[in-house]
């Protein structure tokens, strides 16, 4: 608590002090004159237009509906190998949600999550499509184009629709390459050439 004596020498200090008029932000104002740099990464901006690295087209797919089974192999994946992935025997090391994205949405994610799998050396995934049910025409559009986009990926080994307890025909589960630096480590410890 303050005395009346504390407040009274409080007042007599700040006597001198004047109100701000100003009102206290910065100011934000863009320049109007364009400087040298601006110029230069303006003119390098034009020169190399981004590149789109990611190899999923989005032309238009065969439309799927939410029932139809999603089933895959690249040749050289065994049989045996296949069908542990198909009764989902393998553990999810990951999950990729794509319910409620647009198809452009879904498509950098798809490609930007197969892509950190390699990476973090994630073989086994699971992928959240839906099954298109709240579409007035029963197709199941993100299905449809991960059907597509998935064996354009190198590094996708199979997939097949999910088992019902993981989502059944609205999620699919997806086995990924290993990673260089993982086929290294198998080679070591087993002996390989």
């Amino acid at each position: 608590m303050t005395t009346k004596d504390e407040r009274l020498d409080f007042l007599q200090e700040m006597q001198d002090v004047r109100r701000i008029r100003r009102p206290n932000r910065a100011d934000i104002k863009a320049p109007r004159e364009l400087t040298p740099g601006h110029l230069e990464r303006q003119r390098s901006a034009m020169d190399n237009p981004h590149r789109d690295l990611n190899p999923l087209t989005s032309d238009s797919v065969d439309p799927l509906t939410g029932h139809d089974i999603l089933s895959w192999q690249r040749p050289g994946v065994q049989h045996g190998v296949f069908r542990k992935l198909r009764l989902g025997q393998y553990p999810i090391e990951a999950r990729l949600d794509l319910h409620r994205l647009t198809v452009e949405e879904a498509r950098r994610e798809v490609y930007s999550f197969v892509q950190d799998c390699v990476r973090y050396g994630v073989r086994s995934v699971l992928v959240l499509h839906g099954k298109g049910e709240r579409n007035p025409d029963g197709i199941a559009q993100l299905k449809s184009y991960l059907a597509k986009w998935l064996p354009e990926l190198n590094d996708v080994l199979a997939f097949h629709s999910a088992q019902r307890h993981h989502g059944g025909t609205g999620a699919v589960y997806v086995m990924v390459r290993k990673s260089d630096l993982q086929k290294q480590r198998n080679r070591e410890v087993h002996g390989g050439d």
